[in-house]
């Protein structure tokens, strides 16, 4: 990378601060060139703005491919969010067994979010075996008492 990183750097934290505070258009001018770059954090904000069509029109294509490049490099709530994408049906197909797969990987990050979710699809037999005991071990790591 022959960028000077302090620049980067304040892109980066410009953008997510335009994301943060619902600039969209700003965040996107930000964020777009240093999400073709690879940086994880530009890409899941360009996932959800492509996903959701802010700041740009929705681009479902654009939000998978930032999405699980995001989710593929390790972060959390990529991985949170492409289980979401699978498990929905949206910007991709509808896969159960890949949403489990992802949930997975977030809720071992620690995401409550996803070990909710994983839990309910535990209980639901959504996408998975049906598993009762599972579930309630998953609800206990997301800080639920018992069901």
């Amino acid at each position: 990378m022959s960028h000077d990183p302090s620049g980067l750097d304040m892109d980066l934290s410009s953008g997510i601060a335009a994301f943060e505070s619902k600039q969209f258009s700003r965040a996107t001018g930000l964020l777009s060139p240093l999400a073709e770059q690879g940086n994880v954090e530009a890409q899941y904000r360009m996932a959800i703005m492509a996903q959701n069509g802010l700041g740009m029109l929705p681009n479902p294509l654009l939000a998978y491919s930032y999405m699980k490049s995001a989710a593929t490099a390790g972060l959390g709530l990529a991985q949170h969010g492409l289980a979401f994408m699978y498990m929905q049906g949206e910007c991709t197909d509808k896969n159960p067994a890949k949403a489990i797969e992802w949930f997975k990987k977030a809720a071992e990050q620690g995401l409550v979010g996803s070990l909710t979710t994983l839990a309910l699809m535990y209980e639901e037999g959504h996408g998975v075996e049906k598993d009762q005991e599972e579930a309630n071990r998953l609800y206990r790591l997301a800080g639920f008492d018992e069901r």
